[in-house]
């Protein structure tokens, strides 16, 4: 059978008012802020302990993670939404809460983040490019700071700011390799004082990764004004407070703050906020959305970007210390075409068609791979929290090789589900939802993998060794000065945020499976103390995504009717 495209799938769609969306999950017309058709936003009132949500019973919290992605991706968001709706359909009253799309992947190589087929968050357009404006205010706050900051050297520099030691950097919600190094004022003196800085995408600021961490708006302008941007000549770091910035950025965020409402093409709530990128960021939704969603139903399924070594260790080891809450379950998402890709007998890339051996019948090729859903599989039980493996079935398994992947975990313990919510809705992901809950009712265990008074380097040798399984780490120069720096000003008792490629468990994006006696190259290291964590940067990896050969952007255009068309 053959699927309508997921754009198609979308205009078909007959979504409800966000009001009645709303209305479903205890949410008053009190506090939905209408945002042209199909969306809202959640006034912060909802988070009030003495409002309509503040007595509700606490939803079972539930993360969806996945093994190591193929270049394709496998299916994560299609996934959580489809669990959404099938815990619907088996009675049990759900929201989902996803990440806003950053427009970089939607034009680069990835393309839409709505879920697909007939598991998608509507209105697919909206959500894709734009939707409230949330991430251009996110970089426009950003972008403000770096603004104010090098018109302070311009002025005089009464803080004593060293301009070898400015850590912010501008940001930009596009792929653009060549912002990653740039130099300003390079003109005549009347332009500033030049000096060399870069771009990081929106996704990967500090400023987004605060806004999805913060419980408030009051937390957000705090936060704001705990970000380092520099240190002075003695040595003491420079905060945007010091520069007078915060204040202004926080006006700037005034409406990002508020959870955008959205719904599946089933009428399922959906929480759309903020979009820290899974390998270089945060990876996960707000704090302030999941507080609401935990309110407001029986059931709240969240989604963290990529593998579990990934987005799913930033929800058990950052965000679940800021929100206070502890997962009731993790589900593992994973694809018999990814299992056969970490067996390492195949190449995957991008934008072409997978090999045609890789679509034979090969059950040992899945098998082959296993080891990489086994370490996924144990990298949520190393935090306590019981994992549920959901196959997502595409029309080119074989059925002895999603066998193989049942297997796999039925030898690892846990429970597992096949999944075809992608042409079935929700009715194809009714199974997911029964393990899911049956597994949510088992005794939470959850403890993150490290305590805060450890050493930087003790807190990432622990991430290395017990979730990527590297066997050492070793810190540039730069990484090194830059380490020292951190443990000086105070923010040795922070967590950590790992970027590293998503497509190994290693740094190195060509080892597969579940790779072991490498060791972690730390390149640099940046103070993210608004955020609340130390952020490290290893091996290659950018904080600056570029365009493929044949960028989505080239097929996105505008029909006659100005509707949007080549969205996929």
């Amino acid at each position: 059978m053959t699927l309508p495209s997921d754009l198609e799938i979308a205009r078909e769609a007959a979504p409800e008012p966000p009001a009645r969306i709303a209305e479903r999950i205890g949410i008053g017309p009190e506090l939905v802020e209408p945002y042209g058709d199909g969306v809202a936003k959640i006034r912060l009132g909802a988070l009030d302990p003495a409002g309509p949500l503040g007595s509700r019973p606490r939803a079972k919290y539930v993360v969806v993670t996945a093994v190591t992605p193929t270049p394709l991706g496998e299916g994560k968001t299609t996934v959580t939404v489809g669990l959404g709706d099938g815990l619907n359909r088996i009675g049990r009253s759900t929201a989902v809460a996803i990440r806003q799309p950053s427009m970089g992947p939607v034009f680069g190589i990835k393309g839409g983040a709505a879920g697909g087929g007939y598991s998608q968050v509507v209105p697919m357009e909206r959500l894709n490019l734009h939707l409230t404006g949330d991430i251009h205010a996110v970089g426009a706050a950003n972008n403000l700071l770096a603004a104010l900051l090098d018109n302070h050297l311009y002025r005089g520099n009464a803080l004593g700011i060293d301009p070898d030691t400015v850590s912010l950097r501008r940001a930009l919600d596009v792929n653009d390799r060549a912002l990653r190094t740039v130099d300003t004022a390079v003109g005549p003196a009347v332009e500033g004082e030049p000096r060399r800085t870069g771009f990081d995408i929106t996704a990967a600021s500090e400023v987004m990764a605060l806004l999805a961490l913060a419980r408030s708006l009051p937390d957000v302008r705090e936060r704001l004004g705990r970000i380092i941007v520099a240190e002075d000549r003695a040595g003491r770091p420079v905060t945007a407070e010091a520069l007078g910035a915060a204040g202004a950025m926080a006006a700037v965020l005034r409406e990002a703050v508020k959870p955008n409402l959205m719904q599946t093409l089933e009428h399922t709530p959906a929480l759309v906020h903020t979009g820290p990128f899974g390998n270089i960021a945060t990876g996960n939704s707000s704090v302030i959305a999941d507080l609401i969603g935990l309110r407001a139903a029986e059931f709240l399924v969240t989604e963290a970007g990529f593998g579990a070594d990934m987005g799913a260790e930033r929800f058990f080891n950052i965000k679940c210390r800021v929100s206070g809450e502890a997962p009731d379950a993790a589900v593992v998402v994973a694809t018999v075409r990814a299992l056969k890709a970490h067996s390492g007998r195949y190449e995957v890339a991008a934008g072409r068609p997978l090999p045609e051996e890789m679509l034979k019948e090969d059950p040992e090729d899945v098998r082959a791979g296993g080891a990489n859903l086994l370490k996924q599989i144990e990298n949520c039980r190393l935090h306590g929290v019981t994992p549920v493996v959901a196959v997502n079935a595409f029309p080119t398994d074989h059925a002895s090789e999603i066998e193989a992947v049942r297997d796999l975990a039925a030898e690892a313990g846990v429970r597992s589900a096949v999944c075809t919510n992608v042409a079935d809705g929700g009715e194809g992901a009714r199974d997911l939802a029964a393990a899911v809950a049956e597994a949510a009712e088992e005794p939470s265990r959850y403890a993150p993998l490290y305590p805060l008074d450890a050493s930087l380097k003790e807190k990432v040798e622990t991430v290395a060794r017990a979730v990527y399984g590297a066997s050492g780490v070793t810190y540039s120069e730069r990484a090194e000065r830059q380490l020292r720096s951190c443990e000086r000003n105070g923010l040795g008792t922070l967590p950590v945020c790992i970027a590293k490629t998503h497509l190994s468990l290693s740094s190195d994006p060509a080892l597969r499976g579940a790779p072991t006696g490498w060791t972690l190259p730390v390149r640099e290291v940046r103070p993210s103390a608004g955020a609340g964590f130390v952020y490290l940067i290893c091996g290659s990896m950018q904080t600056m995504p570029g365009l493929g050969r044949t960028p989505a952007a080239l097929g996105i255009d505008l029909d006659d009717q100005g509707r949007i068309t080549g969205l996929f």
